[in-house]
């Protein structure tokens, strides 16, 4: 009996492929002459380094992007970076919409896939308004800019605000205003809060958008926020927690460090500290140097780093619902109050809770790879290491001045390391996952360990 072997992807695969020959492509484009400011052509590694960080919105840099790069150049990297904040699948089906074409099943479970959604129901509909809210959004924004950098920059300061503006919102972190990141605004009260504003409503996830915009236009009586949904209730608390939270901690740190905000007003200290806090959540723009920061402040940013944004967002990280679930759950085996973690009077699925424990664990494996690969060809000291590899996993893009000085394998460990985080841990553990088993139907004898 002859058997026709059929090669079969997986959707998992094709969205990690689908990065990855972006990013290649990108790196292509940018190794050229006419990307670069001096005519010259960039060395690949190089290229592919700024191409992964665009793709996979972090934000690290090995070369000014401001002064390195011609115009052709950064509408490559713009591109890249509008490309990683919605997603390859995202946009393919965007375009398929609108040349008014229907969307297979196929593609159908790639946006479920990319998007971690649950049901495959209205995506058609749900990507038109992520593509639509997000132009609305960036564009708001890059308005928002122009105040700012068209009296200062002149034309060129509309540029800059579309290009910054679309960083922002997409949790990039790259700009191309100077060679000084946001340092030069950080006492500048409307680029704080542009910034700030972009970053949150970008990292929130589109699921959140449209559970608040159906709640206030439903208007129930009484408080509308007790009819949002319970994802959207756990992203708004932990996000509130982490930015107000992070806020104060780093303003207790830093309130007398000379090299941060110690010479600053009181209100510029606030919204110093405040700004930073929310840049740690993986959108990577720097109103101080972060090898400034003290050892207190730099683990605060840390954490804050490795928890990222929210799911289905522009943002990295493990996800505020990933360690809020996580968190809950280890109140529950602390208390001893059974074995069903509840929140906001209702359960969490024990499938949540595991697929939380995957994530992070997942997550801190490859940074503590990357972290020692990278210790073992730099001679930075283990603080600026770690700083560099969370950011990258969690694709930040703060930096203690590290990437500037990286070398050919800290630059392609980075990369690797950049390209794993956005792409995700759960991603990962299926990809990896190559042996498909059948489930069985026999349960192996249940045995008692000691844990902890």
């Amino acid at each position: 009996m002859n058997q026709k072997s059929k090669f079969t992807i997986s959707t998992t695969h094709l969205i990690m492929l689908s990065f990855l020959l972006a990013i290649l492509l990108g790196a292509v484009l940018l190794s050229l002459p006419i990307s670069a400011a001096d005519g010259q052509a960039t060395p690949f590694v190089d290229a592919l380094f700024t191409a992964t960080t665009a793709t996979c919105v972090t934000g690290l840099v090995v070369v000014p992007t401001a002064t390195s790069w011609s115009l052709f150049g950064h509408i490559v990297i713009l591109i890249l970076i509008q490309l990683g904040g919605l997603g390859i699948i995202t946009v393919l089906a965007g375009i398929t919409l609108t040349l008014n074409r229907k969307m297979g099943i196929g593609r159908s479970i790639l946006l479920q896939d990319a998007f971690n959604l649950d049901t495959l129901f209205g995506l058609g509909a749900f990507v038109k308004k992520v593509i639509i809210g997000t132009f609305i959004v960036e564009g708001i924004g890059a308005l928002a800019y122009m105040t700012v950098f068209v009296p200062q920059f002149g034309a060129r300061g509309i540029w800059i605000s579309v290009f910054t503006s679309v960083s922002a919102f997409c949790n990039a972190g790259i700009d191309i205003i100077g060679e000084n990141s946001m340092i030069d605004y950080a006492t500048n009260p409307a680029i704080n809060a542009i910034t700030c504003v972009l970053i949150v409503v970008g990292g929130l996830g589109y699921i959140v958008w449209w559970d608040l915009i159906r709640v206030f236009r439903d208007r129930k009586k009484g408080n509308p926020l007790r009819h949002l949904t319970l994802h959207s209730k756990i992203v708004l608390s932990a996000t509130a927690v982490l930015i107000f939270g992070g806020a104060l901690l780093i303003a207790l740190f830093e309130w007398n460090n000379p090299q941060t905000i110690g010479n600053m007003s009181v209100f510029d200290k606030l919204q110093t500290s405040v700004f930073q806090s929310i840049t740690t959540r993986t959108a990577g723009f720097a109103t101080v140097p972060q090898e400034n920061l003290s050892n207190p402040s730099a683990f605060v940013s840390l954490l804050l780093m490795f928890i990222g944004g929210s799911p289905v967002g522009t943002a990295g990280g493990i996800k505020t619902v990933t360690i809020v679930v996580l968190f809950a759950a280890a109140l529950v085996v602390v208390r001893q109050k059974g074995e069903q973690v509840n929140m906001f009077d209702r359960s969490i699925t024990r499938q949540a809770v595991s697929k939380a424990v995957g994530v992070c664990c997942m997550s801190f494996g490859i940074m503590f790879v990357s972290t020692v690969l990278l210790s073992a060809v730099t001679d930075a000291s283990a603080l600026d290491v770690v700083y560099e590899t969370v950011s990258a996993t969690a694709t930040v893009g703060l930096t203690r001045n590290l990437t500037p000085s990286l070398n050919t394998l800290g630059k392609l460990i980075i990369t690797a390391t950049m390209y794993l985080g956005r792409v995700g841990p759960i991603s990962l553990m299926i990809a990896f996952n190559l042996r498909k088993k059948r489930p069985s139907i026999i349960s192996n004898p249940v045995e008692t360990i000691s844990v902890g």
